[in-house]
Parts: structure tokens; C-alpha cells; sequence
């Protein structure tokens, strides 16, 4: 037996054994020979998604190579690359992706596969890049889907969980290379409010901090920018300073609020320029747990007003900041931007602190509100909240039913929910 685990740590699971095929042969021989699998990136899911009881399969050494459609407008890539290692060969080939996420360890499929996203009023998730999918069925066999080709597993496929397959590689929408300019600056959470809309307009990306005991944000924003070399690269030092707070925060829960605002007290500018790829991601060494919610446009900054407030009466020692960034609506299945354009927010809590019941109470003003949760970050939905949810879930179950009728692809968590 072995025991994998997440990037967070708090998800386990004892495994008979976990693999990593060279090539797609060794994958479908695998797959077949499993009583159940479950794929996994690079483990940044917060939920149990790759968890399993007998196989977890990565394909971080698959062979594979990129292939740039002769219009440039889309590319066939490995499905176990990293977002890292994707973008950087899409560089070498004058191109990127859209728009990306602020981390990029994650794997390609792994992304698109719970609904991944950064921010951009017009700009979508990673799963509305997808054009087609190479799968590894329960059986071992290989199938490819698209629009032309088996439209319904396709469209189930653009954000799947897991449930239908091992993608091996993924058709996604390419644009030419481009750069971009961030600038970071604190700025009072009163104007940032009064001016939100403004700022929407005017900048390609805009997103911001908010610690929940102070009165400022950092607020962050990115706009194409004429071509340039990437900046230097972050020192590793530069969470040295949050790391001391935070872990006298885990030892003092009390002194949370005053740590905040002492902080927050310091000047805090920055501006960086480069690649798409370069700029878009940060660093993120520092460990936590995070729970999102995807809410309706309107209902965005009001809510998160609501969840600010009750911590900040109750002085609870949340210790990272939220995050509140925009992303445009789409028609996938199973996305929780398939009603509309949304606001999320991400709460976080330091792994060292605990987590569980102010994530619960949370989660039911962010439900109140009308928020949907991220696929792979912390929530509690049942099986009935999914079909409220999700007017095409039983859909989703049939198609799940067709490819994998044993239900190989299920494990505990994904049965309640979709078995």
C-alpha cells in the first residue's frame, strides 16, 4: 500500500498503488486492470476528487509533444503537463493561453477538468478553451470527442471531474503571445467599492485582497503591455515576512486582527512587465485551505460585505486575505458560470489553523446569496444541492453511465454526488 496526499495535506488516501505511465499502452493497460482509479495532477484539489481506495494515476512522465493547428488558432497538447510547462512551449511557438489562473503547477487536464480560472470580466475558465479530448476509457480503449464527434461525451468532458476517462490530450484555443503590465497597489476597501465598475472597464484583469480585519485592499491589475523581457525572477524570501505573522497568528488567534492591521499599515506598491505566462502566476509556497464561491455578478461585493462583517464582529482569526476576482459566463454543463457571468470569492484559512467551521458557516451566506462552489476547492453539497444546481446533472450521470458503467471512475466522494 501506499498513502498519497494533496498539496494542502489534509486530503489522504491509502492506495494500492500509485503510477506513472510513459505512454498511453502502459496507461490503458493499467486503467484496465483497476478495480477503481482516479487521476491526479499535481494535487491541488482541496476536495477528495483524487483520492482513491486501489489506483491513483499521473501522468506527469507521459511522452508527448505540442501540435499548433496550421490556422494557430488551437493546439493538441499532453494532457499531463503543467499549465507551467504548457505556456512556456506555447511561447516558443508565438502563443499562450487567454487568460490564466495566479498558480501554474496544476496539470492541463487537471485544470479544466474542475472548472479552473483566473480573472477577466470577457475571459472564461480553462474548460471553455477545450475543443477535443483524447480519453483512456474504463476498458483500456482509446475514443476522441468533439463537437463533431460524440458531442454529448464532449460536452460532459469539458469540465468531467474525473468521471468519464484519463484525458491523454486535449485540443484547447490558442491566441498569439502577448504581455502584460501588473501593478499592485493598497488602496482604502471604501473606494475600491465606490469604483469597481470603473476599474472593470478599464482594465483587462482587475482583482483584488482584502485581509478581514483592515480597511484596505490590495488590489491588483494587468493590461497588455507593448513586448518585453520577463522581470527578475521573485526572491525566495518575498513570504518570509507572512510566514512569521501567520505563525504567531496560529499560536496567538487573538492577536489576528492587530497583525492584520499592523501589516496592512506598510506601504505596498509593485509593477512588474513580461510575458503573458510569466506575469500571470505567483508563487505560492505558503500552505492553506480554500474554499470559493462563484456568485452572481450583482450579488458579488454585497456578499462579501455580509461574510467581512460577521468575522469582523466575532473578531475570528481568519488569517489570509480573501480574493475576489471576476469571470465571464459560459454553457458548460457542470460549470458554475454556466448562469451567468460571476464574482468569486476565495476564502482562505494557514493549514496550521483551523478550518472546518468557519468554512461551514460561510459557505450558507455565500449559498444564501446564490453562489455556486468551486468544484475543487472545500464545500459540503449533497447530491440534491447538485441537482438544483445543475439543471443538466442527471445528463452529466447518464453520459457517466454510458463510458463507465462499473463506475471504475467513482470513489466515495464523486459516488454520493454523481454515482
Amino acid at each position: 500500500m501506499q498513502r498519497w496526499r494533496n498539496w494542502s495535506g489534509s486530503v489522504a488516501a491509502e492506495v494500492r498503488a500509485v503510477v506513472y505511465p510513459r505512454d498511453e499502452g502502459a496507461l490503458s493497460s493499467a486503467v484496465a486492470r483497476a478495480r477503481q482509479v482516479r487521476a491526479t495532477g499535481a494535487g491541488h484539489s482541496f476536495m477528495p476528487l483524487c483520492a482513491s481506495d486501489d489506483l491513483i494515476v499521473s501522468l506527469a512522465h507521459m511522452e508527448g509533444e505540442l501540435h499548433v493547428a496550421a490556422d494557430r488558432a488551437s493546439a493538441r497538447v499532453p494532457a499531463g503537463w503543467s499549465l507551467k510547462r504548457l505556456t512556456a512551449e506555447l511561447w516558443e511557438h508565438g502563443l499562450a493561453l487567454a487568460n490564466q489562473g495566479d498558480v501554474n503547477p496544476q496539470s492541463v487536464a487537471g485544470s479544466m477538468a474542475t472548472g479552473t480560472h483566473g480573472t477577466g470580466r470577457d475571459l472564461g475558465s480553462l474548460s471553455t478553451f477545450a475543443r477535443g479530448f483524447r480519453l483512456v476509457l474504463a476498458d483500456g480503449a482509446t475514443v476522441w470527442c468533439d463537437r463533431d464527434t460524440d458531442l454529448e461525451l464532449f460536452e460532459a468532458q469539458r469540465l468531467s471531474l474525473g468521471l468519464f476517462g484519463i484525458a491523454t490530450e486535449i485540443e484547447l484555443a490558442v491566441v498569439p503571445a502577448f504581455h502584460l503590465h501588473e501593478r499592485i497597489e493598497k488602496r482604502p476597501w471604501a473606494e475600491v467599492r465606490e469604483q469597481w465598475d470603473t476599474l472593470v472597464e478599464r482594465h483587462r484583469h482587475v482583482e483584488f485582497f482584502l485581509f478581514p480585519h483592515t480597511d484596505d485592499v490590495i488590489l491588483k491589475t494587468l493590461d497588455e503591455t507593448d513586448a518585453c523581457a520577463p522581470p527578475p525572477a521573485r526572491r525566495a524570501d518575498d513570504e518570509a515576512a507572512f510566514r512569521r505573522v501567520l505563525d504567531i497568528g496560529a499560536r496567538l488567534p487573538v492577536a489576528v486582527p492587530w497583525l492584520q492591521r499592523r501589516m496592512m499599515s506598510a506601504p505596498m506598491t509593485g509593477r512588474r512587465r513580461g510575458p503573458a505566462h510569466v506575469i500571470f502566476p505567483s508563487e505560492r509556497a505558503l500552505r492553506f485551505e480554500e474554499m470559493e464561491s462563484e456568485m452572481p455578478r450583482a450579488a458579488g461585493l454585497e456578499t462579501l460585505e455580509e461574510v467581512v462583517g460577521w468575522i469582523r464582529r466575532r473578531r475570528l482569526p481568519v488569517a489570509f486575505p480573501f480574493e475576489f476576482r471576476l469571470v465571464a459566463a459560459d454553457d458548460i454543463w457542470m460549470s458554475p458560470m454556466n448562469a451567468g457571468p460571476v464574482a468569486s470569492i476565495s476564502m482562505h484559512q494557514y493549514v496550521k489553523m483551523p478550518w472546518q467551521a468557519l468554512f461551514a458557516e460561510a459557505e450558507a451566506m455565500f449559498r444564501a446569496g446564490g453562489g455556486r462552489p468551486h468544484w475543487a476547492k472545500r464545500h459540503r453539497l449533497t447530491r440534491d444541492d447538485v441537482d438544483t444546481l445543475y439543471p443538466r446533472a442527471e445528463q452529466y450521470r447518464q453520459v457517466r453511465r454510458r463510458v463507465d458503467p462499473t463506475g471504475k471512475f467513482l470513489n466515495g466522494h464523486l459516488r454520493e454526488l454523481f454515482g
